[in-house]
């Protein structure tokens, strides 16, 4: 799950992490507000961030530097209700309903830090780099040389002596290397115990009187942990979210819009994942990722079908069920019961095979509805595109 810079920044300041001083606002007025009350604490300078789930944010025009109360007033009114595009949003951008109001800060330096799990070795890594500002995927590109990561055995935690290594690996000195292993030590500290998969801060910035701050965060939550943290899971913002994902959620179901053509419902994400593989073999897209889970019932099936169709890309729509802990049977009189319920105007091809396979293929045959069956994937795959050809062609 992911969460706003500002939500992010509380997190992380709840663990010890140095941050920049900011206040939250969702009007313009309460804006002005923010900046007022920090002026009264001695700043003379503000940054009116918009927050989006989606970097790039500057570049977009959702980050300005305001030298006064007036500027900020200015800047609020423009960003707010935005539609703000970034390379991480897509063409129809993101509309601004929140805004961080930040003190300025003086950049003497800025660095990269960054904490996640490493699939090869099983570890958390953190990787730092003076390339601050940069986004990690460009420096690791082009000048590779200017990361360095340590490697987090799980059963011991980060040990000191491997933060010293990674603020020195950075060219500190003095009481900014003393300020950035503290920092080092606290951000993994809230990385583990929120159950993050990534912590990332960029820029973490070297003021000119040396001091060691974040002035912009990143945390990504675990979904499946959320149970352990129930103030985080208050925290998700579905406005962010794709509302057919939304959606979804509201029916446990696991969905993903995708950017193609043929809308997917399989049980089981590894056969989920093989079921999109021979869709695109076969010469069609799949418009999403779908896993109505173990179950399957009639129920879910319904909910499924009414998903996938509010997509207007979707032009056909493929079943995939493996009967495993679910018959065949009782997934084709879900199919049947949804279908009729469901106003299904793209061609259905529909794969069972499991557990009383054979008598779920004779229910979809004997149901009167247009539903090809098929019995192995590639078939089916198969015929999605020649049901795609034939739509396209009429």
């Amino acid at each position: 799950m992911k969460v706003h810079e500002y939500q992010a920044k509380d997190i992380l300041e709840s663990y010890g992490v140095a941050m920049q001083p900011g206040r939250v606002a969702r009007t313009v007025d309460e804006a002005v507000e923010a900046a007022e009350a920090m002026a009264e604490q001695g700043s003379t300078m503000f940054v009116v961030k918009a927050q989006i789930h989606a970097g790039g944010r500057g570049k977009g025009g959702g980050v300005k530097l305001a030298k006064s109360i007036d500027e900020v007033r200015t800047h609020a009114d423009n960003i707010l209700g935005m539609d703000l595009v970034t390379h991480q949003t897509g063409p129809e951008g993101q509309k601004v309903r929140t805004l961080l109001i930040a003190d300025a800060v003086d950049i003497a330096q800025e660095y990269y830090v960054g904490v996640t799990l490493d699939r090869q070795t099983s570890m958390d890594a953190i990787m730092v780099s003076t390339e601050g500002g940069v986004e990690i995927e460009t420096v690791a590109a082009e000048t590779p040389e200017k990361i360095k990561k340590a490697f987090i055995d799980p059963t011991i935690g980060l040990r000191a002596f491997q933060a010293r290594r990674l603020a020195f690996g950075l060219g500190l000195e003095g009481q900014a290397f003393k300020e950035t292993v503290q920092f080092i030590m606290a951000l993994y500290d809230a990385y583990a115990n929120s159950d993050a998969t990534l912590a990332e801060i960029n820029p973490l910035v070297r003021t000119e009187d040396g001091a060691i701050v974040a002035v912009d965060a990143k945390i990504n939550l675990d979904d499946n942990a959320l149970f352990r943290h129930k103030d985080l899971a208050a925290l998700r913002d579905v406005n962010e979210e794709d509302a057919l994902e939304v959606k979804a959620s509201e029916h446990d179901l696991n969905y993903i819009r995708l950017d193609g053509n043929v809308g997917c419902m399989v049980n089981g994400a590894g056969l989920a994942m093989a079921t999109m593989d021979v869709i695109k073999l076969a010469g069609g897209e799949p418009a999403n990722f779908l896993d109505v889970g173990g179950s399957a019932s009639a129920e879910t099936v319904e909910a499924g079908f009414r998903i996938i169709l509010e997509d207007p890309n979707v032009e056909a729509i493929l079943v995939n069920i493996f009967g495993g802990i679910v018959r065949c049977d009782r997934v084709a009189n879900g199919v049947v019961q949804a279908a009729k319920n469901v106003d299904i105007d793209v061609p259905l091809i529909v794969r069972l095979q499991g557990t009383n396979a054979e008598e779920g293929q004779q229910i979809l045959k004997e149901s009167g509805l247009p539903i090809e069956t098929a019995i192995l994937l590639k078939e089916a795959a198969d015929k999605v595109t020649q049901a795609l050809g034939a739509s396209q062609a009429a």
